[in-house]
């Protein structure tokens, strides 16, 4: 058994690295980042205000809002659900608009095609 790189996987090894170190691929990540850190930051802070609220401001929490079973607690664990939808909405919008077309821009310089509803190949 060989452990020689047939020329060709050598040739789209070098694609992929002169891709890795190209200004468009540092931007793809940079964009990325510009989304992902900032509102996972804000997700955990948001996350964070309500676990401490649970433990430590009981009476706040427990204040009824409506009715006699709906309170502050309940409201804002519902919402922990709403943020998490609204941040995967956002991302979508944003990488829509930022990450896919500068994606779509890499991918055509290495030669991948992309399917519509297949793998790259």
């Amino acid at each position: 058994m060989s452990t020689d790189t047939p020329a060709s996987a050598a040739s789209q090894s070098d694609k992929y690295l002169t891709v890795q170190r190209s200004g468009e691929f540092a931007g793809l990540r940079r964009a990325l980042r510009g989304f992902v850190f900032p509102m996972t930051v804000a997700f955990f802070l948001w996350y964070a205000l309500y676990v401490i609220l649970s433990a430590y401001a009981r009476d706040f929490m427990g204040t009824k809002l409506f009715g006699s079973n709906i309170n502050v607690a309940l409201v804002f664990g519902l919402l922990q659900f709403v943020s998490t939808f609204l941040i995967a909405w956002l991302y979508s919008r944003y990488a829509d608009r930022k990450i896919d077309p500068i994606a779509d821009r890499i991918r055509a310089e290495i030669g991948e095609v992309t399917h519509e509803h297949g793998p790259r190949g």
